[in-house]
């Protein structure tokens, strides 16, 4: 009897379960961004939660939970109610570098990885009144070991990484200084703080038009069609220095099949609808959706490279 009465509980419970998903949203849904505000991330994540708003007839707020290299907001994520109600816009780092840099509360299993949104090319950017090209950067960095210094998104962020490999191939020997966010970064390189950072197309391109920021590479295999005046990595002779940023959507795992469904089909919708994609272009930056799979693949693949990085410069939390 008390076993019967036992099945009974659970199949309710399970019923209950099917008809919360059924009726997916009902309130409001929180996507975190584990940066500060002012960032590609975050600038992104607006544009798409303003979206998915529409489509789903909830509101999507942005939450920035900035620290830790992202490690905060993303934790955050993953400790939420697996309801559809807690999402996060996150870039590599706190999956891919952070994981080689410390022990972080999550591992890849704890994430659902529901579609990447968008993929941008990082760029070398210094003050506008600084190195005019970046065999100037590399020649000043090589006659003051130790004395310049280059900001990043946080500990284990894209742009720490690039950076370091940047720092590998120019055999050159330059300070990590981490930030809160891209936001707080280039602040710093406008403030002369920094010398250098790396940012994607889509955060340094205003800067660089109205002349605040100068643009020194892409770090990529060719020139970006965004800015074709800027010349790549691998044309200045540092081919292995190659850094994209990825951006997707994740949730917490045992989200219910159909409410993981519900999220990525509307996600892939925002992400193809003519006003993003035009969006997106105008500001350099590549939209994109993949399978879950095809997310949590390309999240452990950026960790190994990463971690060989990482193990290469002997990289230590600052």
């Amino acid at each position: 009897m008390k076993m019967i009465k036992t099945l009974g509980l659970l199949a309710i419970a399970c019923l209950a379960a099917s008809a919360a998903a059924q009726t997916w949203p009902t309130k409001p849904i929180r996507l975190i961004v584990p940066y500060a505000a002012g960032g590609p991330t975050d600038g992104m994540g607006r544009n798409i939660a303003a979206r998915l708003s529409l489509r789903l007839g909830q509101p999507v707020v942005v939450d920035n939970r900035p620290g830790a290299g992202g490690v905060i907001g993303v934790d955050a994520v993953v400790k939420a109610a697996p309801d559809g109600y807690t999402l996060g816009m996150i870039a590599p780092g706190p999956v891919a570098g952070m994981p080689a840099l410390t022990k972080v509360p999550y591992t890849h299993a704890d994430i659902d990885y529901i579609t990447l949104v968008a993929r941008s090319t990082a760029v070398i950017v210094g003050p506008a009144n600084s190195h005019a090209s970046l065999k100037e950067l590399i020649d000043a960095a090589k006659r003051a070991p130790g004395k310049l210094n280059y900001g990043s998104a946080g500990n284990g962020t894209s742009p720490h990484i690039g950076g370091e490999m940047f720092k590998q191939e120019a055999g050159i020997d330059v300070t990590h200084v981490p930030y809160r966010g891209s936001g707080p970064a280039v602040t710093a390189v406008l403030a002369g703080e920094i010398q250098f950072t790396l940012i994607d197309v889509v955060g340094a391109l205003p800067l660089a038009q109205s002349g605040r920021l100068r643009m020194l590479a892409t770090a990529s295999s060719q020139r970006v069609p965004q800015t074709p005046d800027v010349p790549s990595t691998a044309e200045l002779g540092l081919p292995k220095v190659l850094m994209d940023t990825n951006y997707g959507i994740i949730a917490p795992r045992g989200l219910p099949a159909a409410v993981h469904q519900k999220i990525r089909e509307a996600t892939v919708a925002v992400v193809n609808s003519p006003e993003i994609q035009a969006s997106f272009k105008q500001q350099g930056v590549l939209p994109v959706t993949t399978t879950s799979d095809e997310y949590r693949a390309l999240m452990l693949a950026e960790q190994a490279r990463w971690t060989e990085v990482i193990v290469k410069g002997n990289l230590k939390l600052e």
